[in-house]
């Protein structure tokens, strides 16, 4: 089941949503309206190659978790 994310045009709240094919339209949580416009969604691969790791981000470093950046994990 993908999950999709949507950009209402009536309040311009974005949100994600798990759609099935069988699920009904979704609707803004906010406002419920139906008239959404779908986002373009990234994605992330990882691959099994020890070479494709210093591809990705360092720690953001400015959280101040005790056990140090990148400990919380909000990157």
């Amino acid at each position: 089941m993908p999950i999709y994310e949507y950009e209402c045009t009536a309040c311009g709240k974005a949100f994600e949503k798990l759609v099935r094919q069988s699920s009904p339209t979704p609707e803004c949580p906010a406002c419920h309206s139906l008239d959404l416009r779908k986002k373009v969604s990234a994605f992330a691969a990882i691959s099994g190659s020890a070479s494709g790791s210093a591809d990705f981000p360092g720690p953001c470093g400015s959280c101040g978790h005790p056990d140090g950046p990148g400990a919380c994990r909000f990157n």
